[in-house]
């Protein structure tokens, strides 16, 4: 019997999970009207057996037969919606090293420029902040092989490995006339989720990049550290959950619990209804009633619009920036034994505390600011968002589409976080400040231009 093992919500914008782990075989009830149904598809799957075994006699090439398989079960899971789909083993793996934030590597965040590797910035106490790695160091060979013509995939899967192993890297670094050679020694990385400092002498700004297994003990660690360095001068807390595309289900709640002391977070409904599941948060508020702000965007997605939404139901929370992404449906992993990758199938959709669903409509803030964008970035830093997907899940009423997605570089051209600023220091209030405005079905907010969602370019090792 196939056993489900895991939920997850996805984003399509970025490929990033939200999961649930469960374990729960499913009795079948059969009457006669499913018998009838039953023996229709036995005929289909017929069709497909004869189909199958043409392909592999008559096509001018010999066809690899897992592929073949592989390949139906692609087609089959993609038809269904944009967030359902067969991983083969390799990618099974990679997800689980996602969703754990713990791998064998280097401690290096990484891009992809000009067919180059560039270095984003280092991990502290990892052994490349250890061997002196520099953020915008240019790696251009892992022991001796060019990167050129690889993918960024394919670089971080040659500089991730088995902990105590060594790689060679050839660098080059802006100001030094010949290339550095660094062999460095893997060791157990832990993915950095959560990042903090103190904004304004008295607030406390927190960024969670992402949901993974590290989120919640990060988050924690984070808000006592600034808690110490801030002590009674603190204003507030700053979330910002923009571009956060999503991550593990169970750390998005335990998250919104961190700030709640009572109520439900999150319930998710599936087919049938006894599937319906609520989670509700326990006493005891992280960070002892103090205000907050919530920074999102048109790639907030899936986790991030949990913990948005949950905050704001409860009027925990203000929440500033773009409508979110509007991913509101459940994955859940399925494993095929050893070696057979796994099966990510939509169960269920999610509603907020209110029993509101964001399929595709997303979470409207209650201060909308938009960014300043660069002329030459404006036709890649808005996303169509969940609505825009083809095949995605309906929801009832007006879909929503179109929502800025840019954060500037620099925190002194950031709108977004300025107005939280202003809101925890009193200089503006909710009242006077400007509330979202309500667009008609498929308009854009003001200023926003739709574009198509990308991965984004970026991984640590």
């Amino acid at each position: 019997m196939m056993r489900k093992t895991s939920v997850i919500l996805l984003s399509a914008a970025t490929g990033a999970a939200l999961t649930l782990f469960v374990t729960q075989p499913r009795a079948v009830l059969m009457g006669s009207s499913a018998r009838a149904a039953t023996s229709d598809t036995y005929r289909q799957l017929n069709l497909f057996g004869d189909v199958f075994e043409r392909v592999r006699s008559d096509y001018v090439e010999k066809p690899d037969d897992s592929k073949l398989v592989e390949s139906a079960i692609s087609g089959m899971l993609s038809g269904l919606d944009p967030h359902s789909s067969y991983m083969d083993a390799k990618s099974f793996r990679d997800m689980q090293v996602q969703t754990r934030g713990e791998f064998g590597g280097l401690g290096i965040e990484v891009t992809m420029e000009d067919g180059l590797i560039k270095v984003v910035s280092p991990i502290d106490d990892t052994p490349a902040s250890k061997a002196g790695i520099m953020a915008n160091d240019i790696i251009t060979n892992l022991d001796d092989e060019a990167v050129q013509g690889l993918t960024l995939n394919q670089a971080v899967e040659k500089m991730r490995g088995p902990v105590n192993t060594k790689i060679k890297l050839k660098i080059i670094r802006k100001g030094q006339d010949n290339p550095i050679d660094v062999t460095l020694v893997r060791d157990n990385i832990r993915v950095r989720s959560v990042r903090a400092r103190v904004e304004a002498d008295d607030i406390a700004y927190i960024r969670i990049t992402t949901f993974n297994e590290q989120t919640t003990e990060g988050l924690k660690k984070e808000v006592a550290n600034l808690q110490g360095q801030i002590g009674d001068k603190l204003k507030g807390y700053i979330i910002d959950l923009r571009n956060n595309p999503g991550g593990l289900l169970e750390e998005a709640v335990t998250v919104s619990d961190s700030f709640l002391e009572r109520g439900e977070i999150v319930s998710t409904r599936g087919r049938n209804a006894e599937e319906t599941q609520r989670r509700a948060a326990h006493p005891g508020d992280l960070t002892k009633g103090k205000p907050v702000i919530v920074l999102i965007n048109g790639g907030s997605a899936s986790a991030s619009e949990i913990v948005a939404g949950a905050l704001q139901d409860h009027k925990r929370a203000t929440l500033v920036g773009t409508r979110s992404f509007g991913k509101g449906s459940v994955q859940t992993i399925i494993p095929l034994g050893s070696g057979n990758g796994a099966l990510r199938l939509t169960t269920a959709r999610y509603y907020t505390p209110s029993g509101k669903s964001i399929q595709a409509k997303g979470i409207v803030p209650d201060i909308e600011v938009l960014q300043d964008v660069p002329e030459e970035l404006k036709a890649r830093t808005d996303t169509k968002g969940e609505a825009s997907l083809r095949g995605h899940l309906k929801n009832d009423g007006d879909e929503k589409t179109g929502s800025q997605s840019y954060v500037p570089p620099d925190a002194k051209d950031d709108k977004a976080l300025k107005m939280a600023d202003d809101l925890l220091h009193g200089i503006k209030s909710t009242s006077n400040a400007t509330p979202a405005p309500a667009t008609p079905s498929g308009d854009k907010a003001p200023g926003d231009k739709a574009a198509v969602d990308k991965p984004a370019n970026k991984s640590a090792n």
